[in-house]
């Protein structure tokens, strides 16, 4: 492979001349944001490839690649959202569209596995329906940055079981460990859920091939999502984390935060349960107070 400062002036005008041609192509266009993207695109795009002196044959294999991750995806598997996250595309992107506001909760990635069909539960209902795993108790309530109680905020949660798995991976049309509820009227809300476990992300695809050549861990930290929405308040997609997670900031996805570390605290089996449910193993409980931003923040 040649160094860039290794190519010839003439040769690098020959380069630079094409990216000038790709560019102004897109003169004629009429919306200013489209035609600022493309050509933003286009300067990065061959940037990068006059940078690392791309070869025929890897613009090949990244073909193939781009293939592969297209067959792959489906309803259920999004593998082009995986390599966004994987390269932390994603996580960079809720960074710039979710500014730091006063207090309010942090951001973090969306992830593959949200539907919209979730299944209702009243307060202090169990989001788990059967999936495999420790109980968690969930608590905590929802308010603005003025520290006003957001009644009715719709609460979405979702995550994996024990094994690792989301309820759509065994059956696109089965929902367990995952649900939506709505805060009281003092904003606040609970929930049984499970005690997040770590999982990889699916890595059987073209994603989990490049993670394993470049030998990095396919393995997500453990983490509970939550979609919060509220009139007039900006909708926050986020993530809460167990403290000492064995994964922790090694998160393939690069979607921990330091505010979303929350204690997860373990129950001893017999340990009474704040609503008397009666749980013959071990429990957890954690408490996660949410802070949504103002809708045009």
């Amino acid at each position: 492979m040649s160094d860039a400062a290794e190519v010839s002036a003439q040769q690098q005008e020959v380069e630079a001349r094409l990216v000038d041609t790709v560019v102004a192509s897109f003169d004629a266009c009429e919306d200013p944001r489209l035609k600022q993207v493309m050509v933003s695109l286009v300067k990065h795009l061959h940037g990068f490839i006059r940078d690392v002196r791309l070869t025929e044959e890897e613009w090949g294999a990244a073909i193939e690649f781009l293939t592969k991750a297209g067959h792959i995806t489906d309803d259920v598997r999004q593998e082009f959202i995986l390599l966004s996250d994987t390269l932390g595309a994603s996580m960079q992107t809720i960074n710039i569209n979710n500014e730091a506001y006063a207090d309010a909760t942090e951001a973090t990635v969306f992830g593959p596995f949200f539907v919209e069909d979730s299944p209702a539960i009243e307060l202090g209902g169990d989001m788990a329906f059967g999936a495999p795993g420790e109980p968690c108790w969930v608590s905590g309530t929802v308010t603005s940055t003025d520290g006003k109680p957001l009644a009715g905020a719709r609460i979405e949660v979702w995550e994996a079981d024990e094994d690792g798995l989301y309820d759509v991976q065994y059956d696109a049309g089965k929902r367990a460990a995952r649900a939506h509820l709505f805060s009281d009227a003092d904003g606040a809300y609970r929930f049984w859920g499970l005690t997040p476990t770590p999982y990889p992300i699916p890595d059987d695809g073209p994603v989990g091939k490049i993670l394993t050549a470049v030998g990095r861990s396919p393995l997500r930290a453990s983490h509970l999502h939550f979609m919060v929405t509220a009139p007039e308040c900006r909708t926050l997609v986020t993530h809460i984390f167990p403290e000492g997670d064995p994964i922790g900031w090694k998160d393939t996805v690069f979607g921990v935060k330091e505010s979303l570390i929350k204690r997860f605290e373990q129950q001893p089996a017999g340990t009474p349960t704040p609503d008397g449910r009666v749980i013959e193993g071990t429990w957890s409980k954690v408490v996660f107070d949410i802070v949504l931003a103002p809708g045009d923040a």
